[in-house]
């Protein structure tokens, strides 16, 4: 509970912070379904975690929902685009460059629901990189069982990460 409070308390620091800047939200689209070939629906699972998404992020002010053409990516954004009556933009998630240069000339507050191999290509694609410097930030990795994190990169002179974990 203290753990549930503290991550709220977080995030309305980051959505207040969002008001005066540009941020872009990042997520792995929500677990699939076990069968389906190359583009699964969202399993039960995933259709709750796509729910649990659009309410954090229903007061985020997201002007645009950036997603890739298969089933997965659309069914995790589409419970916020549905509250938000937005329409997510389809970007191949082969290009991941046309993407990232969409999201640069793109402002406001944005959500991308992207993959486990798109995600990190995005995240260096938008400024952030390891650094020699302490802390040591570690290359960003996504198991294959791994559909919680949220990324948040606000986007100021140096741009900024924040990893946070959601269920």
């Amino acid at each position: 509970m203290k753990r549930f409070i503290l991550f709220l308390l977080l995030l309305g620091l980051l959505v207040s912070a969002a008001a005066a800047q540009s941020t872009i939200f990042i997520v792995r689209h929500a677990e699939k379904a076990a069968s389906g070939g190359n583009d699964p629906n969202l399993s039960d699972a995933g259709h709750h975690r796509a729910k649990r998404l659009a309410n954090l992020l229903k007061d985020a002010r997201i002007s645009a929902i950036f997603v890739t053409e298969f089933k997965r990516t659309r069914q995790t954004a589409a419970p916020l685009a549905t509250m938000l009556n937005l329409d997510s933009k389809i970007v191949p998630a082969n290009n991941s460059p046309m993407l990232i240069a969409m999201l640069r000339a793109s402002s406001g507050n944005l959500l991308v629901v992207g993959h486990s191999n798109t995600i990190p290509d995005v995240i260096r694609g938008l400024g952030i990189a390891p650094s020699l410097a302490p802390p040591i930030e570690t290359p960003i990795h996504i198991g294959e069982n791994d559909y919680g994190n949220l990324f948040v990169v606000v986007r100021e002179a140096r741009p900024r990460l924040i990893r946070l974990h959601y269920r």
